[in-house]
């Protein structure tokens, strides 16, 4: 097939790559326009696009995807299908209506459930057990077209968003090959969507990452997980933000003595390699935190340079 694939963040480039080695025909990669980055400000490339660069595939990038220059340049490539993973502009109906087959999207959750921006965090944060990739058709609705192929990823007890990033960018990867095979030769059946069985993975905030002592332990696991690489969870210490990077829920029968009137928040016990903090239900176990201004580190690296103690009290931003 003669393709336009769209996409822009790390997601998308094993799809794209996976196409290539499928010998499919890419006509061309259209992604986010260069950003600049770092302390310096300087233009650094999509990932998507430096993977067209490097298997010489012209690389379009439009600051807006339904000016009519964009679309005229759409058109000339005269693909049969553009295939969409994390491109992160909306598609006019026009555009949707261009190729042969139609606008196909990789999206990272068992549709109808997490439409919308955030379906990798949102499936950690909600304590999902499974959850999986769908190529569905696109239509002018957000996340809302037929359903053509889905395939299920299992979320283990300590996942996070990163790790389960990765599993369903690999497994995206696979199902689009197929996809596009069956597509091909008229073997796939749409599924419609159950509208009353979707939920929103709405986009997420800055503000999301605020630590609440007062959550229960396994929910507030779940929020940490979700959030490990953005905004990621922190709480204050001292004054200073200190955000956590791994811990677990702990036996709460361990300080059933300790957490009697406790305020959540209060450091219940501190080892050299973890410390306990008691939330609104149950006892979370720190072992991997990082200093405000401070690379990550074990703990047992922390408080070699911030000696904390029971009884301590981790407290909340102050609301903005």
């Amino acid at each position: 097939m003669k393709i336009v694939f769209m996409g822009t963040p790390d997601f998308a480039v094993g799809a794209l790559q996976a196409l290539i080695e499928a010998g499919h025909q890419v006509a061309a990669v259209v992604t986010q326009p260069d950003k600049p980055k770092g302390r310096g400000k300087e233009l650094q490339m999509t990932p998507v696009k430096a993977c067209a660069i490097a298997h010489d595939i012209p690389v379009f990038q439009p600051v807006k995807i339904k000016d009519p220059e964009a679309v005229a340049a759409l058109r000339g490539y005269q693909a049969d299908i553009f295939v969409v993973a994390a491109f992160g502009q909306i598609l006019s109906e026009e555009i949707l209506a261009m190729p042969k087959y139609g606008c196909i999207n990789i999206h990272a959750s068992l549709l109808p459930k997490y439409r919308g921006a955030g379906p990798i965090q949102w499936a950690i944060i909600d304590g999902e057990k499974k959850t999986g990739v769908t190529i569905m058709q696109m239509e002018k609705g957000l996340d809302t077209g037929d359903m053509l192929m889905q395939t299920e990823v299992e979320i283990t007890s300590r996942e996070t968003a990163d790790t389960l990033h990765d599993k369903l960018a690999a497994a995206g990867a696979r199902l689009i090959v197929e996809a596009l095979t069956k597509i091909e030769a008229g073997q796939v059946v749409a599924r419609k969507q159950n509208d009353a069985e979707s939920c929103y993975a709405k986009m997420l905030t800055k503000s999301m990452g605020r630590i609440d002592w007062s959550m229960e332990a396994e929910k507030l696991d779940c929020l940490i997980r979700g959030l490990i690489s953005w905004p990621g969870a922190a709480t204050l210490l001292r004054g200073k933000t200190l955000k956590i990077w791994e811990e677990e829920p702990a036996d709460a029968d361990s300080f059933e003595a300790q957490t009697a009137a406790k305020e959540p928040g209060t450091v219940l016990a501190v080892e050299k390699d973890a410390f306990y903090v008691q939330t609104g239900a149950g006892v979370i176990k720190v072992t991997e935190v990082q200093p405000e201004g401070k690379r990550r580190m074990a703990v047992k690296d922390f408080l070699l340079g911030y000696p904390i103690k029971a009884g301590e009290m981790f407290t909340a931003f102050t609301p903005q």
